[in-house]
């Protein structure tokens, strides 16, 4: 038995990490939406899993025989899968014209899903059979899931997204072993069983090998509409270094072609300098720029973000990811001193730091300059609670430019572009502080509008009065900046934004006292929209605005920090009109593409559901006489109690992440705590299930997540500004009531329903598989459009359905731990 626990955790460790790696697999190679997609889609694998076992029970009869075949299949197929997904040439952009995308798109998933149907294949099949105690095997998948995340991270942080995918495939081969039998068939000869016991350690040993140091034949293919794609067709470029950690991969190239400017004035015509690059996930360049010619760098006076410097001499500084060292460079040109730079991504900062150094001026090693290796938003959070003030912060413009409609950003959570953020950036701002927020142009306004409405919005709830005479906009070719400073503009200050701006051939937005003849005279448009938009948003019927508004530009808050999404549902017709008349055949693609994943999930999960009725009858024994007069509620009741599991557990989970980014400075360092956490007090809780009652254990973990977000917010506002190791204790320690009882209600569920018929086992199993892969899209889906702490509250009605479901299958609502006890064992 211990060597099954043992498999059970190896397996899922490897699961798990295969599960986190291919988002960034994606991500690099493909987009973040496409991405979320192709992996929710994989996880239908383990509803799959479940289906087979209920129409084929061969292996939950006697498992020995099977496990161990599994779980290899599960360590080969991860390979091959990958392998078949980076070479197949699905473009998720020509779908609308060559049909033939259909048929990669339908290998694309059928690749994926064959490592999480041999995996769900194991632990189905444990859960189902005879001998292996429900509690301790689902404890095993739950602790070994947890583990998993931290080889996932690991993996990414030292190896590389491939290698991830390598140690992965030799956790399932490791599983392997320990399920091997001692004796394999009379029927093999020595050679056979030989072969079978040493094969998986000779693979395992190849593929850490290689996981060191991956040959080319596993590197990423990237999508050919990327920046960094884009930037490799012209002659004489070089990647020089290519990187990967847990959120990103970073590549730095050098081309004559990379000019990256933002906003720089069209009216300057001297010398601008050389540059190199950098690009996270190949997207989102952003540039080093070479400090050898000195004259050149006098451009640093023709960008829109020179202008907050003529207001306070030499600033205290804070910039919010600083990327290649640009905005550094011009606080050091401006004379600002000091200056805080948090930039969230160590790889970055060590390209800059070691290759270009001496290139790039030292931007990340002057004197005059502190690195926090932080989120901006948790840095700024935990400032604040210090007590520490700026006279600048800046926030990047650290994203490509993207047309809205490409929607590549919309699922991506943008923590520094929230109301609770802006407050928190305000609240740094000494008595004459300024917040600089520069933005890409849009038409019609879009993200330029939300940052306006943002800070508005984070204007008001900070006590201001009049919004507008705190905020200063103004508009280059292609950027807009918008500055909020801590008390009103001034007439002086006012005028020095005129002359700057009509120095640089820069349109002013909003400023107080202008007038429509001051605006849109240099980037001329038809009608002074942007002037237009601002006025509504500054005005008494700015919540009619953004409402009536094209795009959603309603202030995003830390509950649904969804900053680049602008989809509404009016925007369908148009989509529609355009399909395969555009290369951009998704519209507002990242949340439409939620609901065809959606309409895709439902019917695969409805098939894998529903085809064990159909075609072997599900009947539940009639000898005890106890349910003898109501075996359908037995169906649907399994229906809906591990359906209603399989939606509350990723509905807690996914929220809680996001809680604890802020806190913990970091949504890599989140995700990995909350997860590690949360799945293994899963595990401990799975193990203590025996003992704790139903309907008192249900309850708990339904008012719990309802109410955790209340619960949590003192607790962690209190001890933000604590060390980080003592942060990280806080965290796992306020998970762990909560993890606990989430480990309960799957074990208790599956022994009723196997005292019932052990034939349901397999389909329950089924059942929570696909409503895990509902769950992920919906939880997504409603965090967008209600915030995480609803979906917490959903979450907890999902719990209170399933008690109200399971109660008539039990054998009393007042069942004795003890009693129930023996059905798990």
């Amino acid at each position: 038995m211990r060597k099954t626990i043992l498999g059970v955790i190896l397996l899922s460790a490897g699961t798990l990490a295969f599960e986190i790696t291919l988002p960034r697999i994606f991500a690099a190679g493909q987009w973040y939406h496409f991405a979320f997609m192709a992996v929710s889609v994989a996880l239908l694998g383990f509803g799959a899993s479940g289906t087979a076992l209920t129409l084929w029970p061969r292996p939950v009869a006697s498992p020995q025989n099977w496990m161990h075949r599994f779980s290899a299949g599960f360590g080969a197929s991860i390979v091959l899968s990958y392998l078949i997904v980076n070479y197949i040439p699905f473009d998720s952009y020509r779908i609308a014209w060559e049909p033939i995308q259909f048929v990669f798109l339908a290998v694309y998933y059928l690749a994926l899903t064959t490592p999480f149907f041999f995996s769900g294949a194991v632990v189905g099949t444990l859960l189902s059979a005879e001998g292996y105690p429900v509690n301790q095997v689902y404890a095993a998948n739950l602790v070994g899931s947890g583990l998993g995340a931290l080889v996932a991270l690991a993996g990414l942080t030292w190896l590389s997204a491939p290698g991830a995918v390598l140690v992965a495939a030799a956790l399932g081969l490791a599983a392997t072993i320990a399920f091997t039998p001692s004796r394999t068939t009379h029927h093999a000869s020595r050679i056979t069983q030989y072969a079978i016991r040493i094969t998986p350690s000779i693979l395992i040993l190849v593929f850490l090998i290689l996981a060191l140091k991956p040959p080319i034949l596993f590197d990423v293919r990237m999508s050919p509409y990327k920046t960094l794609s884009s930037l490799l067709r012209y002659p004489g470029t070089e990647v020089t270094f290519t990187g990967w950690n847990a959120f990103s991969r970073v590549d730095a190239v050098e081309s004559s072609t990379i000019r990256s400017y933002p906003g720089l004035s069209l009216g300057y015509m001297g010398p601008t300098p050389e540059q190199a690059a950098i690009t996270i996930d190949g997207d989102n360049l952003t540039p080093i720029t070479s400090t050898e010619n000195e004259d050149a760098l006098a451009f640093l006076d023709a960008l829109p973000t020179a202008f907050p410097y003529q207001l306070v001499d030499t600033p205290k500084t804070l910039i919010i990811e600083p990327g290649g060292g640009l905005n550094i460079l011009q606080a050091l040109h401006q004379g600002a001193s000091p200056i805080t730079a948090a930039e969230d991504n160590p790889l970055i900062v060590d390209v800059v730091r070691r290759q270009y150094g001496d290139y790039a001026g030292r931007p990340y090693t002057r004197p005059e300059v502190s690195v926090e290796i932080e989120n901006g938003r948790g840095f700024a959070r935990r400032a604040v609670v210090a007590g520490e003030t700026f006279d600048l912060v800046h926030i990047s413009l650290a994203d490509t430019f993207k047309v809205v409609n490409f929607g590549a950003y919309s699922l991506t959570e943008s923590p520094a572009y929230t109301v609770d953020a802006f407050r928190d950036f305000y609240r740094l701002l000494s008595d004459d502080g300024v917040l600089m927020i520069p933005r890409w142009l849009q038409l019609p306004p879009s993200e330029s509008a939300r940052a306006a409405a943002t800070a508005i919005a984070a204007l008001g709830a900070e006590g201001v009065e009049e919004p507008a005479a705190h905020l200063l906009a103004y508009r280059s070719f292609k950027t807009m900046t918008l500055l909020v400073k801590r008390r009103p503009f001034t007439a002086d200050e006012v005028n020095t934004a005129r002359r700057f701006a009509a120095g640089h051939s820069f349109d002013l937005v909003a400023a107080p006292g202008i007038t429509p003849d001051d605006v849109n005279q240099y980037n001329v448009l038809e009608e002074p929209l942007y002037y237009q938009t601002f006025q509504a948003l500054l005005g008494p019927d700015r919540a009619d605005f953004i409402a009536g508004y094209e795009y959603d530009i309603s202030p995003p808050t830390d509950d649904g920090p969804f900053f680049f999404h602008y989809f509404r549902w009016s925007q369908i017709d148009e989509i529609l009109a355009t399909f395969g008349k555009t290369w951009q055949p998704f519209g507002g693609s990242g949340y439409l593409v939620l609901f065809i994943l959606l309409g895709l999930a439902m019917l695969a999960s409805g098939t894998l559901i529903l085809l064990p009725l159909v075609i072997r009858r599900l009947r539940r024994p009639t000898d005890t006489g106890e349910f003898s007069d109501q075996p359908r509620y037995t169906r649907i009741g399994t229906l809906i109690v591990f359906f209603a599991l399989g939606i509350g557990y990723l509905f807690i989970e996914i929220p809680l992440i996001q809680h604890f980014v802020v806190f913990l400075g970091h949504p890599t360092l989140a995700f990995a705590t909350v997860l590690l956490a949360i799945l293994v007090f899963s595990g401990i809780g799975s193990l203590l299930a025996p003992r704790v009652p139903l309907i008192p254990g249900f309850i708990a973990l339904s008012l719990g997540a309802t109410l955790y977000p209340v619960l949590l917010r003192p607790i962690l506002s209190a001890t933000l500004g604590i060390p980080l190791l003592a942060r990280l204790i806080v965290a796992v320690l306020t998970l762990a009531p909560l993890g606990i009882f989430m480990g309960v209600p799957f074990p208790r569920a599956l022994a009723v329903v196997e005292r019932i018929d052990p034939q349901l086992s397999p389909w329950a199993w089924a059942i929570n598989g696909c409503a895990s892969v509902l769950s992920s899209i919906l939880a997504t889906m409603l965090a967008i459009s209600i915030g995480f702490s609803a979906v917490l509250a959903v979450a907890g009605g999902a719990y209170l359905a399933a008690l109200l479901a399971i109660t008539p299958l039990t054998p009393s609502a007042t069942a004795s731990t003890s009693e129930m006890s023996s059905m798990i064992h």
